[in-house]
């Protein structure tokens, strides 16, 4: 099953983002990059989502993954394909 919708809210400065970004892009995983600097509303989303104000997150389909490092990612996308 192909997830229909991943997002990821990123805060530019983050290095734990930009990893996650390398991680999803050498996947070829499509997603939406959600920037929680430039827009006040993504972030009050993210917050609400995940809980907490740390970045990355993200979500696949309303499953929530926060504050987390390649590792996490690896494991949690095994998860959803199972």
């Amino acid at each position: 099953m192909k997830p229909k919708r991943i997002r990821l809210f990123i805060k530019p400065y983050c290095g734990w983002c930009h990893k996650a970004i390398r991680w999803l892009d050498e996947r070829e995983v499509a997603y939406t990059q959600v920037d929680v600097i430039a827009d006040e509303a993504a972030y009050h989303e993210m917050i609400q989502l995940s809980g907490q104000e740390l970045a990355p997150v993200l979500e696949v389909d309303g499953k929530i993954l926060a504050d987390f490092g390649p590792e996490q990612l690896a494991d949690f996308w095994k998860k959803l394909e199972k």
